[in-house]
């Protein structure tokens, strides 16, 4: 059965639901699964958990799913560069769970290993270890996190084969292996498909195992910060 789907609305066919936990690929607006995102939006699901290291900007990304109140919790390690994610906080329209960066790619990559937790020393002594278990090793004390099992993951690569081999471009590799790994179901879109075959299998990044569903399509790759220096005069 092939993998490739048409579009970002076929490929989320069938699979959607109220409540789901999904998993996102992305680092700021690095590697975000914009088309994906774009179908969710359209298709009006809602109280959505979004586990993703950030949740956009303000009318991209993760933040246009802020905007239409699909999202009721977020999971996530940095919150900036959002007003509407601020506000519906601030208000109490929001569930936050805040996450060490480092330990929700781990989490991420547990829940796709089959780890159902394990132990940290990130956190210790923080708001991050309030009513987590705490245990000593090596006469030091750790807490434990939990694996992040996702019902779906949303992720973006440049280029995969036919069978989800794929290949992330630079910097775009953050989150997005992690997450496809946790999700029940992985459904990523690309820049570019090319045969099975094609692709050295020493430069794949992610195994198409983990990949379920496949599209390819146009992406906006925005700047999210960009400083320059005056103009000299002439």
């Amino acid at each position: 059965m092939s993998k490739v789907y048409g579009s970002a609305k076929e490929a989320l066919d069938g699979i959607l639901q109220d409540g789901m936990l999904i998993a996102a690929g992305g680092f700021g607006l690095c590697g975000i699964p914009e088309l994906l995102i774009d179908a969710i939006v359209e298709s009006g699901v809602k109280d959505l958990t979004v586990a993703s290291n950030n949740a956009g900007v303000d009318g991209f990304g993760l933040g246009k799913l802020l905007e239409t109140r699909q999202i009721k919790k977020m999971m996530s390690s940095y919150v900036g560069e959002n007003a509407e994610f601020m506000r519906q906080y601030l208000a109490g329209e929001l569930e936050l769970e805040f996450n060490p960066q480092g330990t929700l790619a781990e989490r991420m990559r547990a829940g796709g290993a089959g780890i159902p937790g394990f132990y940290t020393k990130t956190g210790v002594g923080t708001v991050i270890a309030e009513g987590k278990d705490h245990k000593e090793f090596g006469g030091e004390t750790y807490i434990m996190e939990e694996g992040i099992f996702a019902d779906i993951s949303i992720v973006k690569a440049w280029k995969a084969d036919e069978t989800g081999n794929a290949i992330f471009r630079k910097t775009a590799r953050n989150f997005n292996p992690p997450a496809a790994m946790c999700g029940k179901i992985c459904i990523m879109e690309v820049e570019e498909i090319v045969p099975t075959g094609a692709l050295d299998p020493d430069h794949i990044h992610m195994p198409g195992v983990y990949v379920h569903r496949l599209i390819q399509g146009e992406h906006e790759k925005r700047i999210e910060q960009r400083t320059t220096r005056p103009r000299p005069a002439a």
